[in-house]
């Protein structure tokens, strides 16, 4: 199991871009890659219009799924986290400070002001919170190739990417 978190936690690294996939209002199903940054409990980031699907589609209903998966490599060798939780807009000046720097730490530029995801302006700031956490690995049933999944302990991977 502890390969499983190193892996997941490698992939989570490196992999820049996270898939949201949110149920619009109208019960039909929307998959969204965004660029993110995670903290330290790994909560993920990003910022968005708030008027894409996406954004209104977590403003109507929070729960979401999200996906990581490393296809830089050679096909049927990709390894992927799979995520379950909530995501919200974050309103709170203070937490949307926290977002931005998440955000403009890993793209390592000055994050914009905090007035520019307030109010008028366009573009928000969201946050992710997993609740549970897969993993993709190799079964087999009656000599069939299965792509099975793997819970793993949140808190312990948690531990290893602080």
């Amino acid at each position: 199991m502890e390969n499983l978190i190193q892996e997941a936690a490698k992939v989570i690294r490196n992999i820049l871009y996270i898939n949201i996939a949110s149920v619009t209002p109208s019960g039909k199903p929307w998959n969204t890659p965004v660029y993110c940054a995670f903290d330290k409990q790994l909560n993920f980031y990003w910022l968005s219009w708030r008027q894409n699907q996406h954004s209104k589609n977590i403003r109507s209903n929070s729960s979401v799924f999200v996906t990581i998966y490393d296809s830089t490599v050679a096909a049927s060798t990709g390894f992927g986290v799979y995520f379950e939780g909530n995501a919200y807009e974050l309103t709170n000046p203070k937490d949307i400070i926290l977002g931005l720097k998440a955000v403009y730490a890993r793209e390592k530029r000055k994050p914009r002001d905090v007035i520019q995801f307030l109010k008028k302006f366009p573009r928000r700031a969201y946050k992710f919170v997993p609740e549970k956490i897969w993993v993709n690995g190799d079964g087999e049933i009656n000599g069939n190739y299965i792509d099975m999944r793997t819970e793993l302990d949140l808190e312990k991977l948690r531990s290893v990417m602080k």
